[in-house]
């Protein structure tokens, strides 16, 4: 049997374990939430929420300190760079980039270096982000197919504390919630520094009952770089909506397409040598090309007393990167360029029942869900290049990887000063991989509970208390579940556990006690069994250890007058690696302290403004601290004007004080064209050096929009 053949037979016996699941899901989805749907009314009244700013982070809306929601305001109102950044409306949030625009950002929060996304969950409509067993690395998690225009709120948690949330979520999660339907419809165009464009058409068709939002957006983008980017990304949108939030229906797709050059990090050496320019490549032929597409629909129902929430969705993604980070270390002719492929489909869905009831004189509310998903990875692959073209394979598998969570949450209101949530997940992963490599083909099966419990105190004062514990997990690539041989060297390689325990616990506060001030405080540590990572540029697994992370997080919103607004992140971390290595303790590349801060002013005539500042202060680069990042502190401007009441215009300055800061800082051993070699740290010959992506230079941007 060929190679081809027997992935396609693994393929079909992997789908065969998970369609009764899923079959059965769409049983219970259409029995119980079809009848009637649209004409259901809200029996719930849900308490009236405080919101003076940014952050709806108000009194009894939350079940943690470092819990909340982001509105659509701040979205609107606050400078950004680029589409990923809007991930750092969650607080202590830093989002970065060391390659391309089209490429998923790099994300640092809690004391991690998230990679792009491997303890992080994001969700967009219901819709899972983050990719398991991707090409570049586990739990992948690309944004670009979001318009913020699009986004009426971002609702955040962090920590494993939360019984909904499951893989990739231990140092936190964040949703994406759509809009249903826009008041008005958008036109807008943006014109800036270095051929930025981006171009955007929204709005909503609506009658009596029923709503359709559409939004197609254009960008395209060379940057300061020598080499132009040359990027361009489509995105599209169409979502049909009824009902409210009790009950109704809505069904959504997407389509998201980009392709784009990289200008990835570069050697310090060669840049103080001046052989390098600040914003200079060494591989021409790095970038990428990305596609996205997706249908995806949720129905919500009362059913008595209760509530049901059921979501199904489809995502067809597949995504070719050329990369090159040691240059010609490796091979000395063809350098060092390797490819990375991912195309798959992902099913998946999610049945949620909650029940309000009084037992003996106590409120409480009790919550269950399944959760189901499968990932049909046609090929997910690694293979040397050369400009672009292929040389050879290192590794080409295909995968099928499904998981069914089942979770259970029980609120009780003790008294006016009381509430406990106590909560439990079980969730079951099968990894399945059919590989170029035999002896890395094979199945794997594992399974993990995950207790939670919260305790919230008040309010009294206007200040309420927080206590919350979890535990955890994050799923590990399926191809280093079952690997035996590494694929660059046939040596024997070491094989991951599945899924890996995390074990979190936090201790907060949250006060109004100045009516113009909304405050929560919060600290927090979270332990791991191991930093085991799936290496996408090696296709082969890296020995991790266990960990520890602790830190504290200060949220602050003051609105001392009406036309005036503050807001202030402060995140401290420590990171350390629990095991003693004599190789040190510090974790490479863990942010130490974070800063945001904001100042808006609005509601002066025509007038609008915002300053934002976003600090992200110097982390280790190597295990004994002996090499460090530099810190990172930029600043952008927005000042607006309401030419009339359908017509605005924006100027963004971003860096304002053209700061020469590092996006990204790694420590690594590399070579160059031509380069005499040393010795690397290692033993390899090479030049051991910090390889930095630098900020973008001082960028001004011109928005002119249009409602109608």
């Amino acid at each position: 049997m060929s190679r081809r053949s027997a992935a396609r037979v693994c393929g079909r016996r992997g789908v065969v374990h998970f369609v009764p699941m899923f079959a059965a899901f769409a049983c219970i989805v259409l029995t119980v939430t079809w009848p009637r749907y649209a004409s259901a009314q809200s029996e719930v009244e849900a308490p009236p929420v405080e919101v003076i700013g940014h952050y709806e982070t108000g009194i009894g809306t939350s079940d943690a300190a470092s819990q909340g929601s982001a509105n659509a305001k701040l979205i609107l109102e606050r400078p950004t760079l680029r589409a990923g950044e809007v991930l750092e409306f969650v607080p202590g949030m830093i989002v970065t980039q060391h390659s391309g625009s089209g490429k998923a950002n790099q994300y640092y929060l809690r004391g991690f270096n998230l990679d792009h996304g491997t303890d992080f969950a994001v969700y967009v409509d219901g819709m899972p982000v983050n990719m398991r067993s991707h090409g570049h690395g586990q739990g992948y998690a690309d944004i670009n197919f979001v318009i913020p225009e699009l986004v009426s709120r971002i609702d955040f948690r962090k920590g494993p504390y939360f019984a909904e949330e499951a893989d990739f979520a231990s140092a936190g999660a964040a949703h994406f919630r759509l809009y249903d339907q826009m008041k008005q419809g958008l036109g807008l165009l943006t014109l800036g520094t270095d051929q930025y464009r981006r171009g955007l058409v929204a709005g909503s068709l609506t009658d009596a009952a029923d709503h359709l939002l559409y939004a197609l957006e254009w960008t395209g983008y060379d940057g300061p770089w020598t080499l132009p980017e040359d990027s361009r990304k489509l995105n599209g949108v169409l979502r049909f909506s009824n009902g409210d939030g009790n009950a109704g229906l809505n069904v959504t797709a997407m389509a998201y397409r980009a392709k784009w050059n990289s200008t990835d990090q570069i050697p310090r050496r060669a840049v103080e040598a001046g052989q390098l320019d600040r914003f200079g490549h060494i591989d021409p032929t790095d970038g990428g090309v990305s596609d996205r597409y997706s249908l995806s629909a949720e129905v919500r129902h009362l059913m008595g007393n209760g509530r049901v929430r059921a979501n199904v969705y489809f995502i067809q993604y597949k995504l070719d990167l050329w990369s090159n980070f040691t240059y010609f270390l490796a091979d000395p002719v063809n350098g060092d360029q390797f490819q990375q492929t991912d195309d798959r489909k992902i099913y998946g869905g999610e049945l949620h029942y909650s029940l309000p009831s009084r037992w003996g004189g106590i409120d409480m509310e009790n919550r269950v869900g399944l959760q189901l998903r499968y990932d049909d990875i046609a090929k997910v692959a690694l293979y040397t290049s050369r400009a672009r073209r292929i040389i050879a394979t290192t590794r080409e598998d295909r995968v099928g990887e499904g998981s069914a969570g089942l979770f259970a949450e029980n609120v009780v209101q003790w008294s006016t000063w009381l509430r406990t949530i106590a909560g439990v997940r079980a969730d079951h992963f099968r990894f399945d991989t059919q590989s170029s490599i035999a002896a890395n083909s094979g199945a794997r099966n594992d399974s993990i509970v995950s207790p939670k419990l919260s305790v919230v105190l008040g309010p009294w004062s206007k200040t309420e208390y927080f206590i919350n514990y979890g535990l955890g997990f994050h799923s590990n690539d399926a191809r280093g579940t079952v690997i035996s041989v590494d694929p660059s060297t046939g040596n024997p390689a070491q094989r991951v556990t599945p899924l890996v325990r995390t074990q979190g616990g936090e201790i907060g506060a949250r006060t109004q006690l100045v009516d113009s001030v909304q405050s929560s405080l919060s600290f927090w540590r979270l332990t791991s069994n191991s930093e085991l990572l799936f290496i996408g540029d090696a296709g082969t697994t890296e020995a991790g250890r266990p960990s520890r992370r602790e830190g504290i997080e200060w949220i602050t919103t003051w609105r001392p007058r009406s036309w005036l607004m503050l807001d202030l992140e402060v995140a401290l971390s420590k990171s350390r690696f629990t095991d003693g290595d004599p190789a040190g303790d510090h974790i490479p590349g863990s942010p130490e302290r974070t800063l945001q801060a904001g100042l808006y002013l609005e509601n002066l005539g025509p007038w609008a403004a915002a300053l934002q500042v976003r600090h992200f202060g110097p982390r280790p680069l190597v295990e004994d601290n002996r090499v460090r990042s530099g810190s990172t502190t930029l600043t952008n401007l927005r000042l607006g004007y309401d030419i009339s009441h359908r017509w605005q215009a924006h100027f963004d300055v971003l860096n304002l004080f053209n700061r020469k800061d590092s996006d990204v800082d790694y420590y690594y051993c590399s070579l160059q064209a031509g380069e005499t070699s040393g010795v690397c740290a290692d033993g390899s010959a090479g030049v051991d050096d910090i390889h930095f992506h630098p900020v973008e230079p001082r960028q001004f941007r011109l928005t002119l929009n249009i409602k109608f």
